[in-house]
């Protein structure tokens, strides 16, 4: 298991695992799902059980089905949700293509 001394180190890394288009937009439509629980939870508390299984479920397809590879979440899971919405950012900003 590669060591990352930053998450500055480990993004470039992070983003290499997330080269097919189809992957990026299954972790940032789940991202958008995360969101959307956590706004629902004003009303009802339980909604923020579903937030990580909405946001995990849509990467892990991205991984299994498009990438051919084991998420990082697994081998570096704090790394890993910051480079979510890292990722998530630089979509939204245009930085890396949607």
């Amino acid at each position: 298991m590669k060591r990352f001394a930053s998450f500055r180190e480990f993004y470039p890394y992070y983003l290499a695992e997330h080269g097919h288009r189809t992957s990026r937009r299954l972790h940032f439509v789940g991202s958008c799902g995360v969101l959307a629980f956590i706004a629902l939870v004003q009303r009802d508390a339980r909604w923020l059980l579903a937030a990580p299984v909405c946001g995990y479920g849509f990467a892990w397809v991205g991984h299994f089905v498009f990438e051919k590879n084991r998420p990082a979440t697994f081998r570096h899971p704090v790394y890993s949700l910051m480079g979510d919405w890292v990722m998530f950012k630089d979509i939204l900003t245009g930085r890396i293509r949607w």
